[in-house]
């Protein structure tokens, strides 16, 4: 027996961006539907390193990436590696983001990420004041570490570019880095940005959206959206038992959207990254705001109760199981910056959307704006998530978004 239900909007995932945009919708007065598989907020949204990352404009493929494309990808300790079995079907996506790594290109692609980024912290800021959780937002900035003083020197053109897209950073000196973070081993020096804000709990914001999306009147169902069929009258978004009929779709399913695009009619280069992160239970962490040691590839989180390591890439797809090597890296990585760590207290793997020119898919599918798409934001889907909720409520209300989506399209591809 099919379900049949109907609405104004209907959201395909319940992600920290579903949620977003659910809510925002919903706040304008439409009737939503939002469809997810798990509980909301189960996957990425939950797993990720808290970090409202304002300073995140570089695109992962740059010039210098590309230099060390063969070696990132095939060294089983790099912070980029690559499943083996995956790589005949991820070729052409390998291709791409060769492509988008070249300066030209990389440049564009950070100045158009810098675009979405700029309003990133206000936004948090007025969703969590919304949702009741502006407890669990922390103005304590963030920390790139470097273990080498070669690193640090090189870090300094890094940072000079970064400042010409708008971010605020400041060079610290090994003694200011020490007395910022005692806990810390002997470091060369870091770049701290003092705008950044993190989630002490991102599972428990998450959870707070989902909850202010329900009082506003959005239905969560609790199933899989496997087909989109156009109608006359608008969109049918099926799954197992399920059949919703919305006057519009967003499709906001982060990794699990290429299926769901092809359907809508729109061929998008999205694959799977595969991240993961470590837990050690503790009541006061060992830092007070997030710690990237650049070198690892992952980041120190201090979150609620707990010390989170998370990060790392891993390209590989939605199906094989975790991989017990990726994890004893984060491990062994946390373990030679605080080596007093005892046992972790659990482990986790998600999965990104990524992209290869690392910019998202926002905006109506070429073959019609009954379908908009929301997806693809890869390392910076949560600092994202009220931005992106913004432009596409605003594409539903016909409206001119707050800047110009065309680098983020579908029909760029």
């Amino acid at each position: 027996m099919i379900q049949h239900l109907s609405s104004d909007t209907v959201v395909i995932g319940g992600g920290v961006v579903g949620l977003a945009i659910a809510l925002t919708v919903a706040g304008r007065g439409r009737s939503v539907i939002l469809i997810e598989p798990e509980e909301p907020g189960a996957g990425a949204s939950h797993g990720n390193a808290g970090t409202i990352a304002d300073y995140a404009v570089l695109p992962v493929g740059t010039p210098d990436v590309l230099k060390s494309l063969p070696s990132l990808l095939f060294d089983r300790n790099s912070p980029l590696a690559i499943r083996h079995a995956a790589l005949p079907t991820l070729a052409p996506w390998l291709l791409r983001f060769a492509a988008q790594s070249l300066p030209v290109a990389a440049r564009r692609n950070a100045t158009a990420i810098a675009a979405l980024l700029a309003s990133a912290t206000r936004s948090w800021e007025a969703l969590a004041a919304e949702v009741g959780g502006t407890a669990l937002l922390n103005h304590r900035g963030c920390l790139y570490a470097y273990e080498t003083a070669a690193a640090f020197r090189a870090a300094e053109r890094d940072m000079a570019f970064r400042r010409t897209l708008g971010v605020s950073v400041e060079l610290l000196p090994a003694p200011a880095l020490a007395a910022m973070e005692p806990s810390l081993p002997p470091m060369a020096g870091a770049a701290f940005f003092p705008g950044a804000v993190f989630l002490s709990d991102p599972g428990r914001m998450v959870a707070l959206i989902a909850a202010a999306a329900r009082r506003a009147g959005v239905q969560i169902v609790k199933s899989r959206a496997e087909g989109l069929e156009r109608r006359v009258d608008g969109v049918i978004v099926n799954g197992k038992g399920l059949a919703v009929h919305g006057r519009r779709a967003v499709i906001a399913a982060g990794a699990h959207s290429r299926g769901l695009a092809a359907r809508a009619g729109d061929r998008v280069p999205l694959d799977t990254e595969r991240g993961y992160h470590v837990e050690w239970d503790m009541s006061t962490p060992k830092l007070t705001r997030p710690t990237c040691p650049t070198a690892r590839g992952f980041y120190l989180c201090p979150m609620t109760g707990r010390l989170r390591v998370a990060g790392t890439v891993e390209l590989g797809g939605l199906t094989a199981p975790p991989s017990p090597h990726r994890i004893a890296r984060l491990v062994s990585g946390a373990l030679a910056i605080f080596p007093d760590l005892a046992e972790p207290s659990r482990s986790w793997m998600g999965f990104r959307p990524s992209m290869p020119d690392s910019l998202p898919v926002i905006g109506p599918s070429r073959a019609g704006p009954e379908i908009l798409h929301a997806y693809g934001h890869g390392h910076i889907g949560l600092t994202l998530a009220p931005v992106t909720a913004r432009i596409v409520a605003d594409l539903l209300d016909a409206k001119q978004p707050e800047l110009d989506i065309t680098p983020y399209l579908p029909s760029r591809f």
